[in-house]
Formats: structure tokens, C-alpha cells, sequence
């Protein structure tokens, strides 16, 4: 190497090697700019062998080969550069492409010479049209920029260039970029949250919705689900709850979409059956998104949300969430907030409740969970004449107010009937003489509740059986190739029947297998 010349040519002429301890090949500075070349020739090299990927998803429509290239991009995205991003999109787009001028925009680089480099590429530049370039490998190039743009941080140039990119994609109809355009359009949606100003979050919603319907009639699925996993998390975003529930009634999630897709539109699903009063169906959705999310640490943020929300609707549910779920590596640190609430509601003192929800303020309301857990001011309260009810045969509605900090015994009147209706205790009123009497307490098994529970647990595996059966992969046309051989096997034997038939072969003959 250049770099090891110079040092020993240095080592000559002083003639002292103590001196040059601190001098090293990886120091110099001939050494960091080989190593450079040599990384971004491998990123080259890496960029070039998924085009290969993605000629062979177009030759055998299989999306399992754009699914690889897609999975690459999250380790090839920490090593681009605009030098290496240019001196791709140099290689690979014809000198006419017409998407070259915004690429060029983008990046800040001329990209209309073809630069010289000895590294081999699969695709060759020169020898292509202006539309001979793979609509998979345009877009998927696109894409690379687009994320290296995100990484930047560099906000309003990547809203922009995702605007024209999804406008110039809509065109394209090929089942061979619906797993791209996914991806494209859920970047363009991150670049427009990230903006300051929420006017862009909302101007982008009529081109989902065009693209959702577009999709659906295409029978896009990757491109239907993250459209609709988008618009739930727009509609969250800006509080519009109700356009958020009509998109759910008349859009259709697709039921072979992706896992993932699916525990974030459970998720968003349980936050709005949440704010709506519908605890029980927030709950079953909450529930399902921790279990189909990937328990890894890529999707730590995810868990944690989805637990932090479940544990909250459990609490207005009446019920008090594992205490296991807070001993869990991922979750204990971010879930000792909640943790000091499930405490609070649990023994029913108002005071540790109030003391608590101030105390973690900022945690709640940056989970977004803040005004759920003010409704628990009611739930802190029943669970107070609960565990009176237990302790007590006979209270009297004094006392009940004291011991809540009411405000007076009628609000104690009106909260323990309340909790007689809706079932939380087993109790009698005595409205003239102002107390509560509680009833005996009953067995638990003579009741449905053993039951109940006994169905959940199997409609859960019910329905985790059905959804392993739907998720199970076989080759495509395996079936209609099976057809075939069959059907060409039957010929065979029919016309060996008609050769022993009219005596032209004989059953003795050494090459007859047999019908």
C-alpha cells in the first residue's frame, strides 16, 4: 500500500522507532481513503446483487425475492452516501431516463456522465434505452434515497421528492411493486408527520385515500394494508376519531397481509375502541398486537406502547393486569410508571391515585394516555366501596364519604347504586337510614364465569390455529404444474393402450412401464 511506503521511507530516514509508535497504516490518511473506496465498493456491490434479486421476482413473480432486497436496506441504509448513491444511480439509469433531473435535484450531484469504475456491475448502462431500466429497480432506487433523505433528516426536500415519487408510481401497475410501493408510501407519510406544521399531515390524506381505492382495486394487499395503517395513525394523529371509525366500517383490511401490518392496525384499532367507551373490544385488539408483534428488540417501542395502553384499558375494564407483564426485561423500566398506577387503583385511595397521575404527568401524556387515565377516577372509587363491601357487612354512607373524600353522602349515594347496577358489588341500599349492606358472598364456580373464561382460551386458539393455516406459504401454480403432469401421464397411458390395442407393442417389450 502507498500508505505503508511512506511510513517505512519515514522509519529510514529518521532511524529511530520509538518515534514512530504512534504512527500507524490506520491512522494515515492513505489508509482511511483505501478503506472508504473499499466500503463503498461493497455497497456498490450489495446494491448490485439486488438488482439481480429483483429481475428474478419479475421472471418468477415471486415477491419473496423484493422481500430480501427490502430486508438488506436496513443495514445497507446506515452505510450510503450521496457519493455512493449518485455513483449508482450514474451506472444504472440511461442517460435519457426522465427521473434523473429530480434525482440530480435530490442529491445535489450532476448525474448526466457515466463515470468509470472497475468494480462489475450485472447491469449494463451504455447498452440500455430509456425504457429498457426495470420499473422494480427505478423505484427501489428511488427508495434509497428517499431513506438516506429520512436519515438526514432533511424533511421538506424528502416530502417533496415523495410527492412526485408517488404521483409517478401511481401509473405503474405491476404486482411485482406492490411490496416497493409500500414501502415508498410509508416513508412519505413519516416525512410529512415530521414536518412542524400539522396543515401537511392533513393535505396528504386525499392522496391516501386515492391510492387505498386504487389499491383495492388492483388487489394491491401490501400497498391496501399500510395505506390503511397510515390513515389510522393520520386520523390518531390529529384527533379526528370519528373519521378514523369510518374508515375502519367501510375499508376491509386485507387478511393476508403481513404480521406486522396487522399488530399496528390492531393497535391503532384498540385506541380507538378505547376513546369510544369500548373497553372489552380494546382490550381483544390490544391483545392481539402484543402477540403477533415480534418480541425482539427492533420492536421494543411498539411493545411497550401496546402494553402501556393495554394496561390502561384493563384498569378501566375493572381488572387488575399481571404482575408479571412489569417483571419483563423490555418493559419493567418504562412500565414502573404504570406500575405505581396499577398500585394506586388497586387498594382504591384517591390520594396515592392523584399523588400518582401528577407525579408521572409528562410520561402519561407523552404515551398519549393521559386523558384515559383520568377516567380512572371513578374506577379508584369503585374499587374502594369494593374492598369495603368485603370488609364490611354494614357501612354506612358517611363513613363511605370519609374514607373516599367525598364531596358529600349524596355523591356517596349516587356512586355506590351506580356500582350496584353495573355488578361491581353485591350489595342492598338503604336510602331512609343511609348505609350499604352488603350480601353474601357466592361461590365463584356455581356461577358462568369458570366457563366464560374456559371459552375465551379456546376461541383464542380457535383463531390462532385458523391464522397459522392462512399464513402458510406454497409455491405458486404448484398445483395447476401437478395438473399438467397429470394430464400428460393419462395421454401417455391412452396411447400405449391404442399401441397393445392394434398390436404394435407388445405387454413383453423391455421398455413398457406398465399403464
Amino acid at each position: 500500500m502507498v500508505g505503508e511506503q511512506v511510513i517505512s521511507v519515514i522509519r529510514k530516514a529518521v532511524g529511530d522507532e520509538d518515534l514512530m509508535e504512534g504512527v500507524t497504516t490506520e491512522s494515515s490518511p492513505w489508509a482511511n481513503e483505501e478503506e472508504q473506496l473499499r466500503d463503498s465498493d461493497a455497497v456498490i456491490t450489495d446494491v448490485t446483487a439486488n438488482f439481480g434479486l429483483l429481475e428474478r421476482a419479475v421472471a418468477n413473480f415471486d415477491a419473496r425475492f423484493t422481500l430480501r432486497v427490502l430486508r438488506s436496506l436496513n443495514t445497507l441504509r446506515k452505510r450510503f452516501t450521496i457519493s455512493i448513491l449518485a455513483e449508482i444511480i450514474k451506472r444504472t439509469f440511461p442517460a435519457s431516463h426522465p427521473a434523473l433531473s429530480s434525482l440530480e435535484s435530490v442529491l445535489g450531484v450532476p448525474l448526466n456522465t457515466i463515470s468509470n469504475c472497475d468494480v462489475a456491475m450485472d447491469i449494463d448502462a451504455d447498452a440500455r434505452g430509456p425504457d429498457t431500466l426495470l420499473p422494480e429497480i427505478d423505484i427501489y432506487l428511488h427508495l434509497a434515497v428517499q431513506i438516506h433523505l429520512l436519515d438526514r433528516k432533511e424533511y421538506e426536500k424528502g416530502a417533496e421528492f415523495s410527492d412526485h415519487l408517488v404521483k409517478r408510481m401511481r401509473g405503474m401497475n405491476r404486482r411485482t411493486l406492490d411490496s416497493l410501493a409500500a414501502k415508498v408510501y410509508f416513508y412519505y407519510s413519516m416525512f410529512n408527520e415530521s414536518l412542524p406544521s400539522s396543515v401537511a399531515l392533513v393535505a396528504i390524506r386525499a392522496q391516501l385515500l386515492a391510492s387505498l381505492r386504487t389499491a383495492t382495486l388492483r388487489k394491491d394487499v401490501d400497498t391496501q394494508a399500510t395505506i390503511i395503517v397510515l390513515l389510522l395513525r393520520n386520523y390518531l394523529l390529529t384527533s379526528h376519531i370519528s373519521q378514523a371509525d369510518l374508515l375502519v366500517t367501510h375499508a376491509a383490511f386485507p387478511e393476508s397481509a403481513a404480521n406486522n401490518l396487522f399488530a399496528r392496525y390492531s393497535y391503532y384499532l384498540g385506541r380507538i375502541r378505547a376513546i369510544q367507551l369500548d373497553y372489552s373490544s380494546a382490550h381483544e385488539y390490544l391483545i392481539s398486537a402484543t402477540r403477533k408483534a415480534p418480541q425482539a428488540a427492533v420492536a421494543a417501542g411498539f411493545v411497550q406502547a401496546a402494553n402501556k395502553l393495554n394496561i390502561v384499558v384493563e384498569l378501566l375494564m375493572g381488572d387488575i393486569p399481571e404482575r408479571s407483564i412489569f417483571r419483563q426485561q423490555m418493559l419493567e423500566k418504562p412500565l414502573r410508571p404504570y406500575l405505581a398506577l396499577v398500585r394506586a387503583v388497586r387498594i382504591g385511595e384517591l390520594d396515592a391515585f392523584q399523588n400518582t397521575v401528577n407525579t408521572h404527568a409528562d410520561a402519561f401524556k407523552r404515551d398519549g394516555t393521559y386523558t384515559l387515565i383520568l377516567r380512572l377516577r371513578q374506577n379508584v372509587i369503585k374499587t374502594g366501596i369494593r374492598m369495603m363491601s368485603i370488609a364490611y357487612s354494614k357501612i354506612s354512607l358517611r363513613d363511605i364519604c370519609v374514607r373516599l373524600r367525598l364531596d358529600s353522602e349524596e355523591s356517596a349515594e349516587y356512586i355506590v347504586a351506580k356500582a350496584i347496577r353495573d355488578g361491581v358489588i353485591e350489595a342492598n341500599l338503604n336510602n331512609e337510614k343511609g348505609y350499604m349492606q352488603s350480601k353474601e358472598l357466592t361461590d365463584v364456580y356455581a356461577t358462568r364465569e369458570p366457563q366464560d373464561q374456559f371459552h375465551e382460551r379456546i376461541k383464542f386458539c380457535m383463531q390462532l390455529h385458523n391464522e397459522c393455516v392462512k399464513a402458510m406459504r406454497f409455491p405458486m401454480n404448484q398445483h395447476r404444474l401437478e395438473l399438467k403432469n397429470a394430464q400428460e401421464a393419462r395421454e401417455r397411458e391412452r396411447e400405449l393402450v391404442k399401441e397393445i390395442q392394434n398390436g404394435d407393442r407388445d405387454e413383453d417389450d423391455d421398455d413398457f412401464e406398465g399403464i
